[in-house]
């Protein structure tokens, strides 16, 4: 159960109903996740969302997104955002098994897809602390400096959700992962 509790989403006014608008119009409902961030900050479930929309907006496919979302929360542990961005994932037309892989830190079989996965997870592991080789490996591996900027952005916004989650314990409300 969450540790922040939250009024019905039905029953909001002001800003934190254009917030959860904004999540309706986004993610199409609105997740655990944005009804308690918009409920204690709306203009930081805003700011949140702006900044999805910008990434969105970006050069990375929305399967190289979900692998770093899904591979950062993997790596912090949070059961939120790892069923949601498997679910998201499989919507982005990654397959169950390659979700499995990168959770796991297996080779996909694709190699783009696991140098982006090798590179976040030294990123993430080393906290940005990375040699020159690996930032060659993943221009080697066809991602441009634009790309890299936008796979910080990518990873500093999974970071918030997962820090989030993990202060609330968001209760999942996504399908379950093994």
């Amino acid at each position: 159960m969450s540790r922040i509790a939250i009024p019905a989403i039905e029953s909001a006014t002001g800003a934190t109903a254009e917030a959860y608008a904004l999540a309706k119009k986004a993610a199409g409902g609105v997740p655990n996740l944005f009804a308690a961030l918009g409920h204690l900050t709306p203009e930081g479930l805003k700011a949140y969302l702006n900044a999805e929309g910008v990434v969105a907006a970006g050069t990375l496919s929305r399967q190289d997104r979900e692998t770093i979302k899904l591979l950062v929360s993997e790596v912090a542990g949070c059961d939120y955002c790892v069923a949601a961005h498997s679910l998201l994932g499989k919507m982005a037309g990654l397959k169950p098994d390659t979700l499995r892989q990168i959770r796991a830190g297996e080779a996909t079989g694709e190699p783009q897809r696991d140098a982006l996965a090798r590179f976040v997870r030294t990123l993430v592991q080393t906290r940005g602390t990375v040699s020159a080789d690996a930032v060659e490996a993943i221009r080697a591996a066809g991602y441009s400096e634009v790309q890299l900027a936008e796979i910080s952005l990518v990873i500093a916004l999974t970071v918030f959700t997962n820090l989030f989650n993990r202060i609330n314990d968001t209760e999942v409300d996504f399908p379950p992962v093994e």
